[in-house]
């Protein structure tokens, strides 16, 4: 049995460390001249509407991802599996970064169960990690929470197939890597750092 859970996690540690590796400045949105006068990236992404913690409105596109880098999962409050395990990652990576959250980098958690995660529900889950401005919880209606995720990569069937993966992005520079959102902590700051540090 001790066997068993020592190769589980030495497997877990490979993952985080290929899927950390493997940068997707290639796979991101598109470069090139802008589109309607949009630029690339925001024509990808689009202003899809979703609703933060706090009940205000933010676009995807605009209010979320232009010009910053983030981290990004995919969660939802009922969750009893990873998503307390990736909640308490992205506090020590809040933690990390001190008074560089909300400035430098933001982190967004967006709901796969738009339908039971309301802004309140998510200000209470926010509140159980100590969130700050500058960690943002994210729902909606449920086509609109879809078609970001769809956006994301992170879509899903049912709630409990959501990813535990981390995505890293900086939208200046067109940079964007996945981590494992159970890897340790030092090792997912460190990837957030490369990201934050991209000189294009």
């Amino acid at each position: 049995m001790k066997n068993e859970k020592k190769l589980t996690m030495t497997i877990l540690g490979l993952c985080a460390l290929v899927l950390a590796a493997a940068p997707l400045r290639s796979q991101g949105p598109p470069s090139g001249p802008t589109v309607n006068g949009e630029s690339p990236a925001q024509h990808y992404f689009g202003e899809i509407p979703l609703v933060n913690q706090n009940g205000e409105t933010m676009r995807l596109y605009s209010d979320v991802l232009k010009g910053r880098v983030v981290v990004i999962d995919a969660m939802f409050t009922q969750c009893a599996g990873a998503c307390p395990l990736m909640s308490a990652n992205f506090a020590k990576i809040q933690d990390s970064l001190g008074d560089r959250l909300g400035k430098d980098v933001y982190l967004v958690s967006i709901s796969v169960d738009p339908a039971n995660d309301t802004p309140a529900r998510l200000k209470e889950y926010a509140a159980r990690f100590k969130a700050r401005p500058g960690w943002y919880f994210l729902t909606g209606s449920k086509e609109n929470v879809n078609a970001a995720l769809a956006k994301l990569g992170q879509a899903v069937e049912v709630r409990e197939g959501h990813s535990n993966l981390f995505l890293v992005g900086n939208d200046k520079t067109g940079l964007w890597k996945k981590a494992f959102g159970l890897a340790k902590p030092e090792e997912l700051i460190a990837i957030v750092e490369t990201v934050l540090n991209d000189k294009g």
